[in-house]
């Protein structure tokens, strides 16, 4: 079940917010705890009781570790969270990337060893990271322990940043699994919030996406330059619209059960280096990066060397954990080679450079490393590349590219408008000068409710609904 489907929208999620909303509040986390397991068995009828074990094992982690830490045996407590760490990366490991394991195996010796063939868990790279943080929380002392086996269930199985984030730390919601006070200022901001993720994701990434899909599937012998650029470029919004839209609505949905989730994007389009790009984009997988493996690797408290180290282990980490495949990996490997550059190189340069180039600068290469991110296939991905710049194509343009960047002229522009800051700015302006008036919140009921309605038409008529990061 997807937030961007007719039974989740008119079914599911009415149904949650009755049932959320009439209990007293000191049940609200076992409404939370059992309404997420049935949004998750909707689409894992068996791989939940996976969801569950983890969930146990951290509970009772983290239990160990407090035990341990009151009794003064550091020790002990280390073995505890590393014994946490092992069993979630064993799990994760073991579906995720068994069959990756052997495939490179048979490929290195000749040996004939079955796959697997597992079907992936919907959302245990997320939910993995998420246990994990709480026993290292808890350890680190930045979090109190959860003695309350249903609200750290609420907190593991929340179905709005369940299947693909943001990824919550513990440490940021703790106080909200006790205390959070639900109004409705919030519930109205949760809603508006809400709806503008949907359409993101039903009007613009899957429309967008057509324009990928149709492109991709071309050889790359008969692409022109212009088309290959379109192509990627769709693909470009099309991950984007769709990711930061599905965040958008889970946020919103936190915010309707009175929950503060920590914003996942910030207009990453705009940026004017990758370093820049790297901070606005899936800003909480970056962040449980940096302090669950880069800060206690040592961060940049150490020689320039080992200051390499840990950012080529933390994005050959990323890339990795992406997906079980070389094109991930590589995908890690090329940001992290460029970041590497640009914190001891370039940086000094592009911020020297006008805005405008670095800019193109950023967006040349963030383009050219989503190409690596959606070809399995290295030697297709490569190829796609070259067509890019000019190599083993049929031309610069031809009848085919015009009649596609004519066809799809003005949804690109809402694309590019949508993902910079000029439209809130506006919006902002305008509520400035005006003030917060009948006129102002009219205005903006109709607009939100216009896109509700238009998105609702769109996945009544539609067979076209994919979920990208669904994969990961």
């Amino acid at each position: 079940m997807v937030f961007s489907s007719l039974p989740f929208l008119f079914r599911y999620l009415p149904i949650v917010l009755i049932l959320y909303f009439i209990a007293p509040r000191k049940y609200r986390n076992a409404v939370l705890f059992f309404t997420s397991l049935v949004f998750y068995a909707w689409g894992e009828p068996i791989y939940f009781l996976i969801m569950l074990f983890s969930t146990l094992v951290d509970y009772t982690h983290g239990m160990l570790v407090h035990y341990f830490k009151q009794k003064g045996e550091i020790k002990k407590a280390k073995l505890a969270v590393a014994s946490s760490m092992i069993i979630n990366l064993a799990i994760l490991g073991f579906f995720k990337y068994s069959d990756f394991v052997i495939a490179n195996i048979n490929a290195l010796t000749g040996s004939d060893i079955a796959l697997l063939k597992l079907a992936l868990p919907i959302g245990i790279s997320f939910y993995t990271f998420q246990t994990m943080s709480y026993t290292i929380d808890v350890f680190r002392g930045e979090a109190e322990v959860q003695k309350d086996i249903i609200s750290f269930g609420a907190y593991v199985v929340l179905f709005p940043q369940l299947i693909a984030g943001p990824i919550v730390q513990y440490k940021t919601i703790a106080t909200q699994l006790k205390e959070r006070r639900e109004n409705f200022d919030q519930f109205s901001y949760g809603v508006l919030r809400f709806i503008n993720g949907l359409g993101k994701k039903v009007l613009l990434a899957n429309n967008i996406g057509i324009l990928w899909d149709r492109i991709s599937a071309t050889p790359n012998g008969e692409l022109t330059v212009v088309t290959a650029w379109l192509g990627i470029t769709a693909f470009a919004f099309q991950i984007y619209f769709d990711f930061s839209g599905y965040s958008d609505m889970a946020i919103g949905l936190g915010n309707m059960l009175g929950f503060r989730f920590l914003e996942n994007f910030n207009y990453p389009y705009m940026s004017k280096s990758i370093t820049e790009f790297w901070r606005r984009w899936h800003i909480s997988l970056g962040t449980w990066f940096r302090d669950y493996v880069y800060i206690p690797l040592g961060g940049n408290r150490c020689g320039l060397g080992k200051q390499v180290r840990n950012i080529a282990i933390v994005w050959f980490l990323t890339g990795f954990w992406h997906g079980a495949s070389w094109n991930f990996v590589m995908w890690g490997v090329y940001f992290g080679v460029i970041l590497i550059i640009e914190k001891f190189v370039l940086l000094k340069v592009l911020n020297k450079l006008p805005s405008f180039l670095s800019h193109i600068y950023a967006i040349i290469l963030v383009w050219i490393g989503w190409v690596i991110f959606a070809f399995d296939d290295l030697s297709r991905g490569i190829n796609y590349i070259k067509a890019m710049f000019g190599v083993n194509t049929i031309g610069f343009i031809n009848d085919n590219s015009l009649y596609l960047l004519m066809n799809y002229a003005l949804i690109l522009i809402v694309l590019i408008l949508g993902s910079t800051d000029l439209p809130k700015r506006t919006a902002i302006r305008l509520v400035g000068e005006h003030g917060e008036n009948k006129i102002t919140a009219v205005v903006q009921g109709l607009f939100i409710v216009g896109i509700f309605i238009v998105s609702v038409a769109y996945l009544v008529d539609a067979s076209y609904n994919p979920f990208l990061y669904f994969r990961f």
